[in-house]
């Protein structure tokens, strides 16, 4: 009976503005709640973003030990060439080509005017004198060699070189 004299009590509540305004709290509960819901959700997992490239470069690898050989002195050591004096025109020397012009000297493969010429070396081009002298068609030859290109080498007249120091 406690239940019936509660629902009489209750009736002169159930007015229409009380009713409408009963279900306007009732929705707007439920949209705060979608909304709450909708703005605590996790995202998902985060957009892939291209990673550092990694190259690998592999180490320098060891070199196997390889004992140096053992010279064993001869009886009689190798004859070394004498250094020249300075200015000296000699074997040993280091001379360069001057006078030319700008026509070149014409390096021969013998002594003498009628040898073939090897190549066409420049004024200021510097050789390293390897033998003679030689004289021949009035001219005195030395056999000279290019330092850093021994393929450049043969008989040139003195007349074109002048003797400078080691470079």
């Amino acid at each position: 009976m406690m239940l019936l004299e509660w629902v009489a009590r209750l009736r002169p509540l159930y007015t229409l503005p009380v009713v409408l305004a009963g279900l306007g709290l009732a929705a707007l509960t439920l949209v705060g709640l979608v909304v709450g819901l909708l703005l605590t959700r996790p995202a998902g997992p985060p957009p892939m973003t291209p990673g550092a490239a990694l190259t690998v470069i592999p180490g320098p690898t060891a070199t196997p030990y390889l004992p140096t050989p053992t010279i064993i002195p001869s009886a009689t050591p190798p004859l070394e060439r004498p250094t020249p004096l300075p200015g000296v025109l000699a074997v040993g020397a280091y001379v360069q080509i001057y006078g030319t012009q700008g026509g070149g000297l014409n390096i021969r493969q013998q002594p003498g005017l009628n040898s073939a010429v090897q190549f066409l070396g420049y004024d200021e081009e510097v050789f390293v004198v390897e033998d003679g002298p030689q004289e021949r068609d009035g001219l005195t030859w030395w056999y000279i060699v290019t330092p850093v290109d021994s393929s450049r080498a043969g008989w040139a007249a003195a007349n074109y070189l002048s003797v400078v120091p080691k470079p």
